[in-house]
């Protein structure tokens, strides 16, 4: 751990991939750092242990028969020469299949159809949100931040991240009503909650739901790194 004194007035914890750094006023005594440290010792573990299950992630290998999944679903990676370069398809024992031609690099080729597949999805769910907010429906576009499952401004609209599209529809929807909620309240007050309960009863589950399925997502983008996003 990493101690940094500085002209700063408050303190504050951060992690990355040199450790963790605590960052406190020049003259701040050694006891309250160490009550400091102490009282945001479960937030600690908590990051410490998210940051070991990214490093534990696999990077998806796109191989012929590779299963991924799709809103909750096993789906099943395949490689043909030759017809339509991209197209989805039910298999023979009727898991879907996404069908590449072998001369095309198929990382890319998996996130161009994932991200297809994934805005008009997105865009249903936001209208639907909206509609029940009675609020109007503004652009949806697609995002891969690394730290964001959504955002949502006056002036862009609403962003979803793409990898959204592996999980089940009920999970894709919290984050829509979520982001659909900040459309009336642009913060994170009571207020927020109260019109995220409104539209989605039960985010506090779903809202852990996310968390932990996030940790199963494929990991696609070579260059990835395992990150998994949070909310706004």
């Amino acid at each position: 751990m990493l101690l940094r004194r500085s002209a700063r007035r408050t303190f504050a914890l951060q992690i990355d991939e040199r450790g963790v750094r605590v960052s406190v006023p020049q003259l701040a005594r050694e006891s309250d750092i160490e009550r400091f440290v102490a009282g945001n010792g479960r937030w600690l573990l908590d990051k410490l242990a998210a940051r070991r299950d990214r490093r534990a992630a696999q990077l998806f290998e796109p191989i012929d028969g590779a299963g991924f999944s799709v809103l909750g679903e096993l789906c099943r990676l395949r490689f043909e020469a030759g017809g339509r370069r991209v197209r989805w398809r039910a298999g023979v024992d009727g898991v879907e299949e996404l069908v590449l031609d072998p001369a095309q690099e198929p990382r890319a080729a998996m996130i161009r159809a994932l991200r297809k597949r994934a805005l008009p999805w997105f865009s249903e769910r936001v209208a639907e949100y909206c509609f029940r907010s009675r609020c109007p429906v503004p652009p949806v576009r697609l995002s891969s931040a690394r730290t964001r499952w959504g955002s949502c401004s006056s002036g862009s609209g609403i962003r979803l991240h793409w990898r959204l599209i592996h999980l089940p529809p009920a999970l894709i929807d919290y984050v829509v009503a979520h982001e659909v909620a900040h459309l009336t309240e642009m913060n994170h007050s009571p207020r927020f909650w109260a019109v995220v309960d409104s539209l989605y009863p039960g985010w506090n589950a779903a809202r852990e739901a996310l968390r932990k399925a996030a940790l199963t997502l494929p990991i696609i983008e070579a260059t990835a790194g395992g990150d998994f996003p949070n909310e706004d």
